[in-house]
């Protein structure tokens, strides 16, 4: 009993955070008074690390910085600001970019006021069942034809993709229809060969944490789609976010597919409180999977729909023009009509949202334990 009191205790605490001071750099500083904030940090001993990001060059250093050293830094000339930062997930959180960023993949855009629907088979199998898709997908209302070249299978037996093939086939179709394209990267090496095929990468949730992977697709410049660890908490999967923001790339969107959970009726938990949780805590946009969330395709639609309602940017589904007959994921897979009918209800739902904030006066916004007010912004 009193081992479960401290545990109780513990977890009721508030969290507490280092704050990190943000150096941002004048654009036009030159290259003399740009190392010379590199030699005040380094005779200080403090590590930084140098990023590109939107638009600007930031220090960012590995530890807190002294009140002298921090005075010392805005005195330099290449220094245009400090920007004290609590957050662990520096580039992702809403204190260093307090407004809601636009990633932009072809004629979409994740953040914007309408939703962005992502349809298309679980992994492309040949190139008529890819062609059918993405005509289906089109003419249903997506903005973006996903389809998996390779596939992360929990058994080696089942069907694992057709690999790079299977992106040609997928690059191709969305060419036809009009509809940029979305497909998994499973390793570093095959980061650059990917993008050149297609138009935004998708990071797993298998491979969330993959520490290499996410510097590699960071390094593309592609628009990365980042899915949750199915045991992952918002902090680590905002930090795996950080990852590819470091890298220089600006463009990531998250996606909610759900967290494992003990009740086998679905295939995960659809956690869609992180969805208003994250417009707190991050400027990237949020998108919900409720396919992989259900696991059933008769709550693909109501999900969806839910998670539209809750303020999700977008929706990703598995469609295939004869479900029952997908090579993977066929039980959570949805026909042409069930995506026709998700996109009329979840464009329906954000008119309804969107006329009824406009109607309403302004509330302020409910405080968080771990939401902070932005400090100076970025950009």
């Amino acid at each position: 009993m009193c081992e479960r009191r401290v545990w109780l205790i513990q977890r009721a605490r508030p969290e507490v955070r280092d704050t990190r001071m943000v150096v941002v750099l004048r654009e036009d500083a030159s290259a003399e008074e740009r190392q010379a904030v590199s030699a005040v940090l380094s005779d200080a001993g403090v590590a930084a690390r140098a990023v590109r990001w939107a638009e600007h060059d930031l220090y960012i250093p590995e530890a807190a910085l002294s009140s002298t050293l921090q005075q010392t830094l805005a005195a330099l000339a290449a220094v245009e600001r400090c920007v004290a930062v609590e957050s662990p997930f520096v580039l992702a959180s809403r204190e260093l970019h307090p407004e809601k960023s636009l990633v932009r993949v072809g004629h979409a855009v994740f953040g914007g006021a309408d939703p962005v629907l992502i349809a298309g088979p679980c992994s492309v199998e040949n190139e008529a069942q890819i062609n059918e898709a993405a005509e289906a997908a089109a003419a249903s209302g997506a903005h973006v034809l996903r389809g998996g070249g390779f596939k992360p299978r929990t058994s080696p037996y089942s069907f694992q993709g057709r690999g790079l093939e299977g992106i040609l086939l997928l690059e191709a179709a969305g060419a036809r229809v009009g509809l940029p394209v979305v497909t998994e990267v499973m390793e570093p090496a095959l980061a650059v060969v990917v993008a050149e095929h297609a138009d935004m990468l998708q990071v797993g949730s298998r491979n969330m944490q993959n520490f290499p992977l996410l510097r590699a697709v960071g390094r593309t410049g592609r628009p990365v789609m980042l899915k949750r660890g199915f045991a992952s908490t918002l902090d680590e999967w905002l930090l795996a976010a950080e990852y590819i923001l470091a890298e220089g790339n600006a463009h990531v969107v998250l996606c909610e597919r759900g967290i494992r959970g003990f009740d086998t009726h679905t295939r995960n938990v659809l956690d869609l409180a992180c969805v208003p949780l994250l417009a707190r805590l991050t400027h990237l946009p949020v998108i919900v999977d409720p396919s992989h969330a259900t696991g059933h395709r008769d709550l693909v639609l109501p999900m969806g729909v839910a998670a539209i309602a809750a303020g999700a940017d977008g929706l990703m589904v598995e469609m295939h023009p004869r479900p029952d007959e997908a090579l993977s994921d066929a039980e959570q897979t949805i026909d042409a009509a069930t995506l026709r009918a998700l996109a009329t209800q979840a464009g329906s739902v954000r008119a309804a949202l969107l006329a009824a904030q406009s109607q309403s006066p302004e509330q302020p916004e409910p405080s968080l334990a771990k939401t902070r007010q932005p400090a100076a912004r970025l950009g």
